[in-house]
């Protein structure tokens, strides 16, 4: 077939950016695409046929919109400078400034549940030996895949499992425990630990009820990551109970107990307590993210000069970067290399 005038090998996505090019998708629109292809949950889905939609696109593209309609009468007001006439009050563009940043601001704070929603969550699972991480890593997945001793240090190796809690995708690192060691390899288990501990979005610090909080072990953790991504878990409450208020959670590994508690206590440290609907405009998208910081920076430097008392060239410059900026994530002003990146990601053809 190849063989044939004119016929050759779709290139990747080139489906889907003719249907850009045609004007059918916009980029942002044409991204979600991909992400369809690539989700593996259904809030993963979920969250990119909210992008598909276009509940993005059509938030953005008002915003930018907006940016237009102000910038352009600056522009026309320049035009017409010796007649002295005001199109708009320098009162009024403050206020439409002051409004598209606030709305840039909620786009913005949504990208931590978005890109959770997309990607998911990596949680070390960490403690000193013999709390039961191992354990518990086998209750969850609801088979043997780590080995449980008695024996500290058994777990020499990272072991990364996933698991779906309510359509979100949480990967599981379960880590060496973390201890002064003179045996070599144990020694390079444990510093892969503090370096899975440094790039998890939760840490689940688990702790034996029969020796209670690990102190030391909870300090160190503290020069590995914020305290807000810590969960403090008490393990063997079917052994023995525990009261201490440092602890958010207490489960049994062994019998289950408490595990349905864990799991929210999981998910609300990923998503934290926002609410939103699948009606929302959310992004996940690192280029769309660095777009709306850009186009953010510009509006600020728009009013630093309107307090300056500079001049409106200055002010109709900084407007338009800001609407460029937003223009880039749908694709209304995008250079050929950012087309060749996004679509470079696709399968062949799609």
């Amino acid at each position: 077939l190849l063989s044939v005038k004119n016929v050759r090998l779709a290139e990747p996505g080139e489906f889907t950016k003719r249907a850009f090019l045609n004007g059918r998708l916009d980029l942002a629109q044409a991204e979600a695409v991909a992400d369809i292809i690539n989700s593996n949950t259904e809030a993963s889905l979920r969250g990119a046929r909210n992008q598909l939609d276009g509940l993005l696109s059509q938030k953005v593209d008002q915003l930018r919109e907006r940016l237009v309609n102000t910038s352009s009468l600056i522009e026309l007001e320049l035009d017409f400078a010796e007649e002295d006439i005001e199109f708009m009050s320098i009162k009024e563009i403050l206020s439409n400034i002051e409004r598209i940043i606030s709305e840039i601001d909620l786009l913005l704070s949504s990208y931590s549940f978005g890109r959770i929603i997309k990607d998911g969550v990596n949680v070390a699972l960490v403690g000193k030996p013999n709390v039961g991480k191992s354990s518990l890593l086998n209750y969850l997945l609801k088979e043997a895949r780590a080995i449980v001793s008695e024996i500290p240090g058994t777990t020499r190796d990272i072991i990364r499992e996933e698991l779906t809690i309510d359509g979100i995708l949480f990967r599981l690192f379960d880590t060496a425990g973390i201890r002064k060691s003179y045996d070599i390899i144990e020694i390079e288990g444990v510093n892969r630990s503090r370096e899975v501990v440094h790039n998890a979005d939760i840490v689940l610090f688990l702790n034996d009820s029969t020796v209670g909080f690990s102190e030391d072990l909870y300090t160190e953790l503290l020069e590995l990551t914020n305290r807000e991504r810590i969960l403090s878990v008490v393990n063997k409450i079917d052994v023995k109970g525990s009261s201490d208020p440092r602890f958010d959670v207490g489960i049994s590994a062994k019998t289950g107990e408490g595990i349905n508690s864990l799991f929210d206590k999981m998910k609300q440290k990923a998503i934290g307590t926002k609410n939103y609907t699948e009606k929302s405009a959310i992004v996940s998208n690192v280029r769309h993210y660095n777009s709306l910081q850009k186009a953010k920076s510009h509006l600020e430097s728009a009013q630093k000069s309107i307090f300056a008392k500079l001049t409106g060239e200055f002010i109709a410059v900084d407007l338009r970067n800001a609407e460029n900026a937003l223009s880039e994530i749908i694709g209304k002003v995008t250079s050929d290399d950012i087309l060749n990146n996004i679509f470079s990601k696709f399968c062949i053809g799609k």
